[in-house]
């Protein structure tokens, strides 16, 4: 419905000193710490994986060299949904009105919402980290382990591997001692190890101050043996930690890799705000939209994490 006088009776008089509710501090942008942004022209882009050879095998004397072979592996498809939202405002609203509600309303509220909706929309991608309706290009969830939504993520050459420890766990610091691990043994689809490493720690708000304590302090956590903090003094984890707001497991934590074509943000139309007046009814309309995806390309390598316990 529009937004009329009988909304806003208090804008039409004087004597208000002030309106609350629409200048509240935001967050900085945090889908941006994670995703690596890119520009699209299309309606949806694809990301198709390659498996490339496997090991030398041993040449008999006089024998033949072993052949492989190469091929096309998983799909990442990423759809460019388009999101809006708008209001409309009466004639009479907009002449009235003393104190510019309307116009901060236009200014702020809507540009909040739009925000707001795309840093919530990056974050389901943990959110539904093991929910099995959601699955990338190798038809498994973007956490994958015996505890996780999908048991595994499939090579494309054979064999299996998880990017999520075998039991729930709570972060830690042997939590992320073990993902570094994990990480370090991690391969290709034809089976060959990688060097895959650690590059930022993300978090919800619930576990900022743990993470700090694992994170940065010169000497482990609970414990008296004066012992150093490992992770740190070796820079395993060289981006630090981000807090994500938006993240609504509270004990969930995602190591987020330095892999090439990991997590992804693609742009087709950046925000768009506009203003138009209905010819009938003289009410002001106005609307924003911007279209865009946020997925996971090489999904199980592009982060270690669990949901916790």
């Amino acid at each position: 419905m529009p937004i009329s006088t009988g909304n806003f009776a208090k804008a039409l008089q004087e004597g208000v000193e002030g309106w609350y509710g629409l200048s509240y501090n935001e967050y900085a942008e945090q889908c941006k710490e994670v995703f690596e942004t890119r520009t699209s022209r299309k309606a949806f882009e694809e990301i198709v994986g390659t498996s490339g050879l496997g090991m030398a095998a041993v040449k008999p004397e006089g024998g033949s060299v072993a052949y492989d072979t190469m091929q096309q592996g998983f799909t990442s498809r990423f759809s460019h949904i388009t999101y809006g939202l708008g209001f409309i405002i009466t004639k009479e609203m907009f002449d009235d009105d003393l104190y510019d509600v309307v116009a901060e309303a236009r200014s702020k509220a809507l540009a909040k919402s739009m925000r707001i909706t795309k840093e919530t929309v990056a974050a389901n991608i943990f959110n539904r980290a093991t929910n099995t309706s959601y699955t990338y290009g190798d038809n498994s969830t973007l956490l994958a382990s015996a505890a996780a939504g999908s048991a595994t993520h499939p090579h494309v050459k054979g064999g299996t591997y998880t990017n999520s420890p075998a039991a729930l766990t709570d972060f830690s610091e042997a939590a992320l001692e073990d993902a570094c691990i994990a990480l370090g043994k991690f391969e290709d689809d034809a089976g060959l190890r990688i060097a895959l490493k650690p590059k930022k720690l993300l978090v919800p708000v619930d576990l900022q101050f743990e993470a700090e304590r694992v994170l940065n302090t010169d000497l482990r956590v609970a414990s008296a043996d004066n012992d150093l903090n490992a992770i740190k003094s070796l820079g395993k984890v060289p981006g630090g930690f981000t807090v994500n707001n938006y993240l609504t497991d509270v004990d969930a934590w995602f190591l987020i890799t330095d892999c090439t074509d990991g997590l992804i943000h693609f742009e087709r139309r950046a925000d768009d705000f506009t203003m138009d007046n209905d010819h009938n009814t003289d009410n002001a309309m106005f609307k924003a939209t911007g279209r865009y995806s946020f997925g996971a390309a090489d999904s199980g390598r592009s982060v270690y994490g669990s949901v916790g316990s």
